[in-house]
């Protein structure tokens, strides 16, 4: 799926802009401020529903304007070149609305299903430095696009561990219904723990590897996942072994939402070895690895959004990880303020450059 056609109004400094982005590169270049990244934010919203830069979708509203739209046609060149129309619009009080194909609906995972997007920001080193939720949603998205029935499993998961949770914060021995939620949960947490595993072991930490091989070749990795419980017990033996101190704490403490990803370095976690700049190429590997093992289990390619290359990133690694990617068939979106920070796309024919200015875009000729 690539994008044939972006408009995009009442977005932050974005009155109503419209564009026709190239099927493989581009490059958005800017001073700050300008509008190039909110570019990349708006296009965020048609993989994800949501901002990557505020968790009020209210912020990107125009300060007249009740609401922003983003719409956009795709090409399914996985299907023979079908046409898709998609588009999302969020307003101050909060409401979405997606349309696909002239469809309306108010279910943003509707829209999410259909562009596999990711992003690339100077803050993208959290997914290492921050909680384990950043690295089990990093799973997550995979599993999204890539098992069906995944959204459904981790629908009634979540469910499950919100009853538990209700149940244990009621700080009473036994309830009536204990028994079902307790096995209602355990049934979700290991399909989820094994689509996890399986989605790991079956390709993505070989991936991991290999592209680290080219990114931080001075180093050898560990990649392990915890599943959130001891290794020695199962789920329903943890959940009775710490049911009186979970029951007065008032949640669940053991479950795949208490998995992680560990990522490191001759025993050590690799947050606490790398430099920011090797940081942010590992987590540029993971999220290549990612592009690869979708692209390789489903044959759909990603729209990559890059925003800020030159930000901890020397040439030589930029070069390798936008290279990659135009490999890989992803369609990527590349944000820089000047064209210094990308001498090496003039390696690349197939490509378009837009020059950004208060708002406005204009295709170098």
């Amino acid at each position: 799926m690539k994008l044939d056609r972006v408009q995009i109004s009442d977005f932050r400094n974005l009155d109503s802009l419209s564009f026709r982005p190239n099927k493989n590169l581009n490059v958005f270049i800017g001073e700050n401020g300008s509008g190039k990244s909110s570019i990349l934010e708006a296009l965020h919203y048609l993989g994800f529903a949501r901002s990557f830069r505020t968790s009020k979708h209210k912020n990107v509203i125009q300060n007249n304007k009740d609401s922003f739209t983003v719409y956009c046609s795709s090409v399914n060149e996985e299907e023979g070149g079908t046409v898709n129309k998609l588009g999302i619009s969020r307003a101050r009080d909060d409401t979405c609305v997606v349309n696909i194909n002239g469809v309306k609906s108010k279910k943003a995972s509707d829209l999410v299903s259909c562009l596999p997007i990711q992003i690339f920001t100077p803050q993208s080193s959290d997914l290492l430095l921050g909680a384990p939720k950043l690295r089990r949603r990093y799973l997550d998205w995979l599993l999204f696009h890539v098992e069906h029935n995944f959204n459904l499993e981790a629908s009634i998961f979540s469910k499950s561990l919100k009853q538990l949770n209700a149940i244990y914060k009621q700080n009473q021995n036994t309830q009536p219904d204990d028994g079902y939620w307790i096995d209602l949960f355990c049934k979700q947490s290991n399909t989820i723990t094994d689509q996890r595993h399986n989605i790991l072991t079956d390709g993505l930490i070989p991936m991991i590897y290999s592209i680290l091989t080219d990114f931080l070749p001075e180093f050898c990795f560990e990649i392990s996942y915890y599943r959130g419980w001891e290794k020695e017990l199962t789920l329903e033996q943890c959940i009775a072994k710490n049911s009186v101190k979970d029951r007065r704490n008032g949640f669940v403490s053991v479950g795949p939402h208490k998995a992680d990803l560990r990522v490191k370095i001759d025993g050590t976690s690799a947050h606490e070895v790398l430099s920011r700049g090797q940081l942010r190429m590992l987590v540029a590997s993971m999220q290549l690895a990612q592009t690869l093992f979708l692209q390789t289990k489903t044959k759909r390619a990603s729209i990559f959004l890059l925003d800020d290359i030159g930000a901890e990133l020397d040439e030589a690694k930029r070069s390798i990880f936008v290279s990659k990617l135009v490999k890989s068939n992803t369609q990527l979106f590349v944000t820089a303020i000047d064209t210094k920070q990308l001498d090496f796309v003039k390696n690349y024919n197939d490509k378009t450059v837009f020059h950004v200015e208060h708002g406005h875009v204009r295709e170098e000729i």
